[in-house]
């Protein structure tokens, strides 16, 4: 169902490409837009047991953009240093196929937010559970199940 990687040189083991996941701080998520326009917005993420999970507004085109059609693709760049004496770039990245599902059930939604949380304000994790029960309502958590992925990194020269 999904292509196979073209120059698989380059490919990242699966461990490394969940490394990638795990430790970058933001991605590039694709749906499938309004009129049929590909929509690709920059979002904050944590990868977790085989997940990726992200919050923001309750509604906008993102969110109705999953709403009708569950199937995205996410993107992140974790290394791109351009090196013009070898009109190369030395890179690493990982792009994931997957299905998103709003996360309506509260309980999922609060570990979520606790996860991103731990990752993006450590140590300032009571202050974060304040903001989550004051902002509840506005807040929409979405979970990707990656169905696939790959990593990629330049070949060493």
């Amino acid at each position: 169902m999904f292509r196979e990687m073209r120059r698989k040189k380059q490919a990242l083991t699966e461990a490394e490409t969940i490394e990638i996941l795990t430790t970058s701080t933001s991605g590039v998520l694709a749906v499938s837009g309004d009129d049929g326009y590909p929509y690709a917005v920059p979002v904050s993420h944590v990868y977790h047991d085989g997940k990726l999970y992200f919050h923001g507004a309750v509604e906008g085109h993102k969110i109705e953009s999953i709403r009708r059609n569950e199937k995205v693709s996410f993107c992140v760049i974790a290394q791109d240093n351009v090196i013009p004496e070898k009109r190369a770039t030395d890179y690493r990245s990982a792009v994931v196929f997957g299905r998103a599902r709003i996360v309506e059930d509260a309980a999922e939604k609060r570990l979520a937010l606790e996860r991103v949380a731990e990752k993006f304000a450590p140590g300032f994790e009571a202050e974060a559970r304040q903001d989550t029960e004051r902002l509840w309502d506005e807040t929409c958590v979405i979970e990707i199940t990656i169905e696939h992925m790959t990593g990629k990194a330049a070949i060493q020269y």
